[in-house]
């Protein structure tokens, strides 16, 4: 069985285009105070800083070993699942989240075998669409409907512990070895990288085939929000995988 400290571990928090670098120490205070150690910085304005490490109050140990890089998408590369934060849920093809309990728990036991990501967005303009487009859930925190904005550290904090509560109560599965493992093979989700992998083998096979015109992007939008409510193992991707590969060969034989 997966021992209880690398689940947790396999739980990453992105922060993408910081501006005020004492958000990003705040946040990770919040992360620190639930157990949460994986802090991922998308391209901040000003990092390393003073005013972080003052904010973390605790937490320094989380921005020495921060991974700084330079797209969203290398930050989730090889996630399992990836939960995008908004302050209002985007008319995106995107299963959604009602609330933050029920993103914890789905989160928390997919993380016993792969890494999850949670990412929140810049603090005056939060998330692109195209970035919402990179993550497999989206999720809006309830809050008062007339004033429903909170800062990005209380945001963190809010989600940090609905995700220490899953993990402090989650039930150990029961049975044979054999068969977890069997189990989480059969049923493991991909990881982004191979889910846009996918995509974009596909997207050059139907258009070397003609069935793009151009303008194609919404053709390739649909397509991708079909796969995204479809959510394929990774057996299932492997098979598709291998009958795209299958396809494109015939088609290349003279």
């Amino acid at each position: 069985m997966t021992e209880p400290r690398s689940t947790l571990d396999n739980v990453r928090i992105v922060l993408v285009q910081t501006w005020h670098p004492g958000n990003i120490g705040a946040a990770a205070r919040a992360m620190h105070t639930m157990g949460l150690e994986r802090l991922v910085l998308v391209n901040p304005r000003r990092f390393p800083d003073e005013e972080a490490t003052r904010m973390a109050a605790g937490g320094e140990a989380l921005l020495e070993q921060a991974r700084v890089v330079e797209s969203l998408e290398e930050a989730v590369a090889d996630c399992g699942a990836v939960v995008g934060l908004s302050a209002r849920l985007r008319n995106l093809a995107l299963p959604q989240f009602e609330e933050g309990d029920e993103m914890a728990r789905e989160l928390m036991a997919l993380a016993e075998d792969m890494p999850v990501a949670l990412v929140f967005g810049r603090e005056r303009s939060g998330l692109t669409n195209e970035e919402i487009a990179c993550c497999t859930h989206q999720l809006s925190l309830p809050a008062n409907p007339d004033y429903p904005i909170l800062n990005l550290s209380q945001a963190v904090q809010v989600c940090a512990h609905e995700l220490y509560r899953a993990f402090r109560h989650r039930q150990p599965v029961q049975g044979d070895a054999a068969r977890q493992e069997s189990r989480r093979q059969k049923d493991l989700p991909p990881s982004r990288e191979q889910m846009q992998h996918f995509q974009q083998s596909l997207a050059t096979a139907l258009e070397d085939a003609g069935f793009l015109n151009q303008p194609h992007a919404q053709t390739l939008e649909r397509l991708q929000n079909f796969y995204q409510r479809s959510s394929p193992t990774r057996k299932e991707l492997s098979l598709l995988q291998g009958a795209l590969r299958a396809l494109v060969d015939a088609a290349e034989k003279p």
